[in-house]
């Protein structure tokens, strides 16, 4: 123990040198930070990662300033967040200095993400230093949920930095240095000025820029070139994770990831980025999401994902999404989720189009670059559409459109989404656009499809990162330009519906429709000690240890008294497991045979008399006789395989 300690004593020592000789070359970079007159003097901002093991990241900024009252923001709005969920209570031992003196400093009484100083007479140089507390285990949203495991980290750069108040963030300069454990490799889409030792700096970029570009970085580290032959446009894939075996890519899953540039070229005919890094960071002790950014993606599966039977399945449909965020979300982005800069609210009645839109393409495109197949998508499609479907009352009383606006205050929450919904704007968007695909090709008897609006709406020239707002008037324009329809009427009825039923129209035209069997084809779970999907015959889904994740409002489980947080521990006098549950089912059907729940419900036992006789159900895609099959249609690759 002895000899541990004094090690890390030495390393800790060989740390404090490193970052005093970063603070002497932070403090030389302000004086020749100015940049353009248009940018005004830039901001010297250094990162220092290298205690990340230890659940803290260090920042250090020195800016230009005048004497007198200043206003600096934290970050707030982060873009793709669609919440003011910026992590400012990580933030610790904020300290302000000017003129060698340490300054005082309020925070808003209104806000909490909002400071206040007053520069001293004479100063003309003011830094700041504080601590960003890594949370630890694997919860939390976003940017702000747990990013670092002993082997890995990803930054986002939100995290550590203020900013002047007021200033739009395209228009603010920094120049970003970063600072990693000896030894750990890195991936951003950020252009590199230089390296020494463990230290990277980047070239001077904007404000919107640097937070739109995390780094990933870990011990274990791969970079896999994924750039189809003839594109001019670099594409890779930066592989972060807890072990060296995670990191094992396969062939197949390799070719697919490339198979999925070459779709996104000819789906959209045009790109909107220097290049391309799919950052994917691998491990059980994160947060588990997906963050779209112009130039790259923030995503993260478990450490097996990419060795695990059905794990290239998730990788794809997630990297799919995010990627196609590149352009919907990214380049084109709703006008009132475009904020000058991250303290100002945004709005997010469009979220059915950056969400839903993307939902819709990225996963025909699992399919388009070969890693999902037809049924794959085919589960998907009918699950979702029997999700929203009858049985879900929420849809009686909140139309699309509020799941959207409503967002900033709705997620997190356990239970009872079929009654109050969540971000259903995400699988109603799969549904809508479907809708919207087979209209311009019926309306049109073939003549134009769905990817002439791509193409139009998100093309034009590659100017590198960009953003291009659009207002709802300007989708409906350019959906009239490739086929008029009475759009604006069409997307309204869809976003302020409140009937019970879910918008299959599209889907059946395409010539499917969704049917009900007792045959599990995969939308739910069945068997062993795993979790159980019962929510299409008595209203329930169990989570793997019994807890009851959603009961179905007015249900059949419902109506026995379970509701969503109960623990179910036994099924008609044996003890509960998922396969037990659904025999109870399939014993009840056409009997008076009732089946009988024990759960938990706080601390207390009780007794929940389910009565249903209609045994197992599980969504399917039937094809309709007669009708011609479009939706396979839709799921062909565009580019050669």
């Amino acid at each position: 123990m002895e000899l541990i300690c004094s090690q890390l004593r030495g390393e800790k020592m060989k740390s404090w040198s490193f970052r005093l000789s970063l603070l002497a070359g932070a403090l030389l970079l302000v004086g020749a930070a100015y940049v353009s007159a248009q940018s005004g003097p830039a901001i010297a901002l250094t990162v220092d990662a290298s205690m990340v093991q230890q659940k803290i990241v260090r920042t250090h900024e020195v800016m230009a300033v005048k004497e007198g009252p200043l206003t600096l923001y934290y970050p707030k709005w982060i873009p793709g967040e669609h919440e003011p969920d910026g992590p400012i209570a990580n933030v610790t031992g904020l300290k302000f200095t000017a003129n060698g003196k340490t300054i005082p400093w309020k925070r808003d009484l209104l806000d909490v993400f909002t400071f206040h100083v007053d520069v001293p007479a004479g100063a003309n140089r003011l830094e700041i230093a504080f601590d960003y507390l890594e949370p630890s285990g694997a919860g939390g949203i976003y940017t702000a949920g747990a990013s670092s495991t002993d082997k890995l980290v990803v930054v986002s750069w939100n995290q550590n930095l203020l900013y002047p108040a007021d200033i739009p963030a395209e228009q603010m300069i920094f120049n970003p240095a970063l600072v990693l454990p000896e030894g750990w490799k890195y991936g951003t889409a950020l252009p590199v000025d230089r390296e020494a030792g463990h230290e990277i700096r980047f070239k001077p970029v904007s404000l919107d820029r640097l937070v739109d570009s995390p780094v990933s970085a870990g011990q274990y580290y791969r970079v896999i070139d994924l750039t189809p032959p003839g594109e001019p446009i670099h594409h890779e894939i930066d592989l972060a994770a807890d072990s060296e075996d995670a990191l094992n890519m396969s062939p197949e899953l390799k070719q697919g990831l490339t198979n999925l540039v070459a779709e996104t070229g000819k789906l959209f005919g045009a790109r909107h980025y220097r290049d391309y890094h799919f950052l994917l960071t691998l491990s059980d002790h994160v947060a588990h999401f997906g963050l779209e950014h112009n130039e790259s993606d923030d995503s993260r599966l478990g450490e097996r994902a990419l060795i695990s039977p059905g794990g290239a399945n998730s990788v794809a449909g997630l990297l799919a999404h995010e990627f196609v965020h590149s352009w919907n979300g990214k380049f084109r982005r709703p006008k009132d989720l475009f904020s000058p800069y991250y303290e100002a609210p945004m709005q997010t009645d469009l979220l059915w189009v950056y969400e839903g839109l993307t939902d819709y393409l990225g996963n025909v495109l699992a399919v388009r670059c070969g890693v999902w197949n037809d049924n794959d998508y085919h589960v998907y499609i009918a699950d979702v559409a029997a999700s929203l479907g009858p049985g879900r009352p929420g849809r009686a009383w909140d139309p699309l459109l509020d799941t959207a606006v409503s967002i900033p205050g709705m997620f997190g929450g356990g239970g009872w989404f079929n009654w109050r919904r969540g971000s259903d704007y995400y699988e109603e968007g799969d549904l809508i656009w479907l809708w919207v695909t087979t209209i311009i090709h019926d309306q049109s008897h073939g003549q134009k499809t769905f990817e002439d609006f791509l193409r139009a709406f998100y093309g034009g020239p590659n100017n590198g990162p960009e953003v291009k707002p659009y207002t709802f008037e300007d989708l409906v324009q350019a959906l009239n330009q490739v086929e008029p329809y009475d759009w604006a009427s069409f997307l309204n009825e869809r976003l302020m519906s409140t009937s019970p039923i879910a918008p299959v129209e599209g889907l059946e035209a395409s010539g499917w429709k969704v049917d009900y069997t007792a045959q599990n084809g995969g939308g739910g779970r069945r068997g062993g000690r795993g979790g159980s999907n019962t929510a299409y015959s008595i209203g329930l889904s169990v989570q793997a240890d019994g807890t009851v994740g959603d009961t179905i409002y007015g249900g059949p489980a419902f109506s026995a008294g379970v509701a969503p947080g109960m623990k179910v521990i036994g099924v008609n006098g044996r003890t509960y497991t998922a396969e037990r549950l659904a025999d109870a089912i399939q014993a009840s059907q056409g009997t008076s045979q009732p089946i009988v729940l024990l759960v938990v419900n706080d601390d207390y036992f009780k007794m929940c008399t389910i009565t249903y006789h209609d045994g197992e159900k599980y969504p399917h895609l039937v094809q309709e006789q007669g009708k011609p099959d479009y939706l396979d249609e839709i799921l062909k690759p565009l580019a050669g395989r």
